[in-house]
């Protein structure tokens, strides 16, 4: 184990792409994660742990069991806990282009590109922020995430993060160890927005239909759950036109003096509709951007697919990199229509009586960083939106 990381860190040294002391708190930050989780039995067999986590960490099985039944790849993950005593697992760094959505993407040799960087102490990720604004003249955002996934190089705990304060915990739980199984299951390099709107796709769908099956409709938690899901797709409407009317700044004939000030105006006004205390700028608007995009494709491939999520899974499964027409593409419903259009094999139903096709297998993992594929905080220790804090 600290074999592998030391041999990641190597590499990457070697490519100088980060320095030593990045790839130290890397190293340190996942083997402390791995060094401290325990068996779910053992931990809820304490009597010091709480009964609300307890309950909590035994749902964990029947969650994963859900996504497997629903075409995700079965893994080792989450079988264990680790109680981190921070607030965040990591602190994610993105940057952007202050006059353009042109997002600084960070390079891993084998794995390519990602747009963002995980820091284990939150104040290394502030001090990085701060130098990429003045030594770079990027807007920088940095939020807490509550989770990420090694993509199958360890066996990634269940972390004291991902678990919430109030009725919407389960239904939290649910949506972060679905969407790291929806990683585990297909995962695209240099694809960071696919990647990551596949996985919120999926994971805000398959954690209501697991909550009203395991509990119904009407129990507290669901309602609970479904309200914050809510207002969570409000936000992020009202962030989408933000990014929409800025994109349309940017590509104008305008002076960058008058982008300036539309973009001054633009974001004020979001910021005040929304009541955000926490800045608002092109990072935080491309990092939105990076999880919530082609929602609108995957509802058709998930028609077409008669709702059926095992063959909605099938048919992405086929997608290789050189389905993109490019690294780092930003919108793909293209690349997703397709498979409505020319369907694989995949798509079609199996005939009676014989057996589903198995779910897409996950690629034999490949070196890969330590914090990659933060999983971003969607509420805030009061449990609002992350937009709020």
């Amino acid at each position: 184990m600290a074999r592998t990381l030391l041999l990641a860190a190597t590499a990457l040294a070697s490519q100088g792409c980060f320095s030593a002391g990045y790839l130290a708190q890397a190293a340190r930050g996942e083997l402390g994660i791995l060094g401290a989780a325990r068996p779910i039995p053992e931990v809820v067999a304490e009597r010091e742990v709480p009964a609300r986590t307890a309950r909590l960490l035994l749902a964990v099985r029947a969650i994963k069991a859900f996504g497997q039944a629903q075409g995700l790849e079965a893994t080792r993950n989450y079988e264990r806990y680790a109680d981190l005593h921070r607030p965040a697992a990591v602190w994610v760094v993105q940057a952007c282009a202050p006059l353009a959505f042109d997002v600084r993407h960070w390079r891993f040799p084998i794995v390519g590109s990602v747009p963002y960087l995980g820091f284990f102490d939150a104040g290394a990720a502030q001090s990085y922020a701060r130098s990429l604004a003045r030594e770079e003249g990027l807007d920088v955002d940095v939020r807490p995430a509550d989770a990420f996934s090694t993509l199958g190089w360890f066996q990634d705990p269940v972390l004291s993060t991902m678990i919430a304060g109030g009725d919407e915990a389960l239904g939290d739980l649910a949506e972060v160890v679905l969407h790291e199984s929806v990683h585990a299951t297909l995962y695209i390099d240099d694809q960071s927005t696919f990647d990551e709107s596949l996985a919120s796709f999926v994971s805000d769908r398959l954690a209501l239909h697991w909550l009203e099956g395991a509990l119904g409709p009407e129990s507290p938690e669901t309602r609970v759950w479904v309200a914050a899901r809510s207002r969570r797709r409000a936000v992020l409407s009202r962030l989408h036109r933000a990014y929409v009317e800025l994109a349309a700044v940017y590509a104008s004939p305008a002076t960058d003096a008058e982008k300036r000030a539309a973009k001054e105006r633009i974001l004020t006004a979001a910021r005040e509709e929304l009541g955000l205390s926490r800045p608002l700028n092109n990072a935080a608007l491309a990092g939105y951007k990076t999880y919530d995009t082609g929602a609108a494709a995957f509802e058709r491939l998930l028609a077409a697919c008669g709702h059926g999520w095992p063959r909605f899974m099938r048919a992405l499964g086929t997608l290789r990199e050189s389905d993109f027409a490019r690294p780092r593409q930003r919108e793909f419903d293209d690349v997703v229509d397709r498979l409505v259009r020319d369907p694989p094999g995949a798509l079609t139903p199996p005939a009676t009586g014989a057996a589903p096709p198995s779910p897409p297998r996950a690629r034999a993992p490949r070196a890969r960083a330590p914090s990659s594929c933060p999983r971003p905080r969607r509420r805030s220790r009061a449990r609002s939106s992350c937009w709020s804090g």
